[in-house]
């Protein structure tokens, strides 16, 4: 049997003026996603969807760790994100820090994104709680189009993660 992708579902609501909720349910159990989502050669096949490739993916995965994703965008423009682990809890939480390296204020501008990967018969729910420090910072987040892409990099990253099943 050939496990069913769930395209375009996660849901992105505004809890708050500073903060971004993302809840997307994956057909895989949660270790595997976890996996996906934490191993550099496998970020390199979901993090840019369809909008270009992934050239750098560098993640050291400990408390105090570093990571840091690098994509060149189909327009032939560089994206680069980076930021810190403050808590992991091995297929279960992730709590780091993101920072796009285009925005003026660099790490001042930092959000802390709060994953958890919950799994119920098989299946993997991931909410992300995007944390900014203002409401210009998350506005500008909201408005940059990162839904559409991130709707993308959620769909390669369940097709990961359920090829990981084999």
């Amino acid at each position: 049997m050939v496990a069913m992708t769930s395209s375009g579902t996660a849901v992105v609501t505004l809890p708050t003026d500073t903060q971004i909720l993302i809840t997307r349910e994956f057909n895989a159990p949660k270790h595997l996603v976890y996996k996906a989502w934490t191993t550099p050669e496998l970020i390199k096949r979901w993090w840019s969807g369809d909008r270009g490739e992934v050239t750098l993916a560098d993640v050291d995965l400990r408390v105090g760790g570093s990571w840091r994703y690098v994509m060149v965008a189909d327009g032939g423009f560089e994206v680069g994100f980076h930021g810190e682990y403050r808590e992991l809890v091995p297929n279960e939480r992730i709590v780091c820090t993101e920072v796009y390296e285009g925005m003026p204020e660099g790490d001042e501008a930092a959000a802390v994104n709060t994953l958890t990967f919950s799994e119920k018969d098989g299946r993997t729910t991931l909410t992300i709680l995007v944390q900014h420090t203002s409401q210009e910072h998350r506005d500008a987040h909201i408005n940059s189009g990162m839904e559409g892409g991130m709707q993308e990099a959620m769909d390669h990253l369940e097709q990961v993660a359920i090829s990981l099943l084999k």
